[in-house]
Parts: C-alpha cells; structure tokens; sequence
C-alpha cells in the first residue's frame, strides 16, 4: 500500500469528485499504463477500485473520479463525504485489467457516463503513441458530466465527441459512421454502465467486429450468490464446510473463523482469486478471462460457485 496525499479535491459536473494524489513522501508514484485502476482504502476493511484518468506519462500524480452512486455499499459516499484536500489515504499499487493493444492500428473509445476515466488515460497514451483514435463520451446530460472543460483544452480535443441523451446539441453516435471498418484492425473499448456496454458491444459485433477486438471494463458488477449447496475441502488443513444455498464462499469460511483478503466483493478485482485443485467451479466473476474459466483451476472466492457437488479449494 502507498500513502498519498489529496493534493486537489474537485466536484465536477453532478455527484462527480476528482482527487488529484500525490504520494506523501514526495517520491515519484508507481508508474501506470493506460486502462489501470487503483485500490482506494476508504475505512478499515472497506476498499474500492477507481480508474486511473491522468496522463500516463505523469508520474508525480494520480487522478480518479469517483461518482456519488445512489446505491452506494459505502464507498463513493464515504469519499464524497469524508476525503478533503489535504488528507492522507492509503491506495495499492496500480493493476491493469483493462490494457490497450499495442498491436492495433486504431482504437475506438466509448465512454459511458463516469465510465469515461480509463478512457481519458488511454486517450492520452495513444496520442503519445501517434496511434489515430476517437473518443465518444455519453452522458446522460452534459450539465452532470465531468471532464469537459479538461478535455476541450486538450492537444487531441478534436478527437473528442461529446453524446447527451437531454435533446442538447450534440451529434447521435451513428456505428455505421463512428466505429471504423473491421477490416481497419482499430479495436474498440467500452466502459460504463452494464446496459451502455452491453448495447455498444452489440453495435461494435453487429458492425463485424471479431470478439478480440471488442474490450470491456467492468467497474461494477452484481454477482449472484443464489445457487444450491455444495461441499468446500480446504486441501491445506483438510477440513471439509458446507457452502450453503444463497451464501457465499468467503461468508462460509468467516462462519468458521477464516478470513479471506477481498477488496471490490464483486468479482471485479482478483484479491480472492483462490486455486482449484477438484471439483467444476460455477465462475460468475468479470475477472477472469474465458479461457481462464474453461481451464476451471481458479476462481473467485466472493462471487463463484461450485457446478459439482464438492469443490477442492488450495486453501
């Protein structure tokens, strides 16, 4: 974990903090590629997962947005009502989910509301890189966006489209015109809301895009827990525990007095990524990759299940 300091606290647009950080020692930060997230600890045990949206090429400061969500589990609304400038907070080093593809050609970037901030970033690395892009921000309204001042001052703002859904002057995003011929080899990468990337996804495969082309960030997640019961050997100490319907992995193993390292509890981030020694786990994470699930030799401890009815776990 690293101590940084709020060095500028921000509101922009509507329920949208941007803290600025800067490590309390005055070193130089861990540097970053472009899609990379950090761990913001919030309070004892409670620690969430923010996009990095600086400059990659910036190494004396971090940048993340943070939205005030309505159905907040205590992070975004702890940070919008504790963190001042000025404050010490502790973060992880940054992970990086979400990379560009160096081989391609071109990229597409669409942004859905605070989904925009890996976006940003990337933005950044490819203008760096001379590699052609765009960038499409959708907002639901362009009065509760952040960004937009930063972004018109940018040296690559004329690659910046701005997309509202209030009737404001902005152009509709149109893929047979916005998204780039599949033959081109540009990639396209999503984020924002599950029902914003779901539809862009379609759009991009529906235009002919391949899979691999297509990427995804998943920053919020609703792992579903419900399922039936099954049997959990922790092949370390041999103790064998029932998981019951509806509970979780993590949740059976606190009841018996074992604590596992989570962070995001939704699959997203890969703290509790746990071997699998016997057994077919039921995956319901957005961390592991497909071929990594077809494999069935790890899975997430705060989300996943079992499709037999023993799981042998290294543990």
């Amino acid at each position: 974990m690293i101590d940084v300091t709020i060095t500028r606290r921000e509101t922009q647009g509507r329920d949208i903090v941007v803290l600025d950080l800067a490590a309390a020692d005055g070193a130089p930060l861990p540097a970053f590629e472009a899609g990379a997230h950090i761990d913001v600890e919030i309070a004892p045990g409670l620690t969430r997962q923010y996009s990095l949206c600086g400059d990659p090429a910036e190494h004396g400061r971090y940048r993340i947005g943070v939205l005030k969500d309505a159905a907040s589990r205590g992070g975004s609304a702890a940070i919008h009502d504790g963190f001042a400038q000025g404050q010490t907070v502790r973060i992880g080093a940054p992970r990086n989910l979400f990379p560009l593809d160096a081989g391609a050609p071109g990229a597409v970037l669409l942004g859905g509301g605070i989904g925009v901030t890996p976006m940003i970033a990337m933005a950044h690395a490819l203008h760096a890189a001379g590699t052609p892009f765009t960038l499409h921000y959708f907002a639901r309204e362009l009065a509760g966006a952040a960004f937009l001042d930063e972004l018109a001052q940018l040296p690559f703002a004329a690659a910046v489209t701005l997309h509202s859904d209030a009737g404001e002057a902005t152009p509709a995003f149109d893929p047979a015109t916005d998204l780039p011929a599949p033959g081109s080899g540009a990639h396209v990468y999503i984020c924002g809301p599950a029902g914003f990337m779901e539809h862009m996804e379609a759009q991009a495969r529906a235009g002919g895009f391949a899979p691999g082309a297509i990427h995804r960030e998943f920053f919020s997640a609703a792992p579903d827990a419900q399922g039936g019961s099954f049997e959990l050997e922790l092949a370390r100490s041999g103790r064998t525990i029932e998981v019951a319907e509806g509970q979780t992995i993590v949740a059976a193993l606190a009841a018996i007095g074992i604590k596992v390292d989570v962070s995001c509890e939704q699959g997203i981030c890969g703290t509790c990524l746990c071997d699998v020694l016997e057994g077919e786990p039921d995956h319901r994470d957005s961390f592991l990759t497909g071929e990594e699930r077809a494999e069935g030799d790890q899975m997430m401890l705060c989300c996943s299940r079992a499709k037999t009815p023993r799981l042998v776990i290294d543990l």
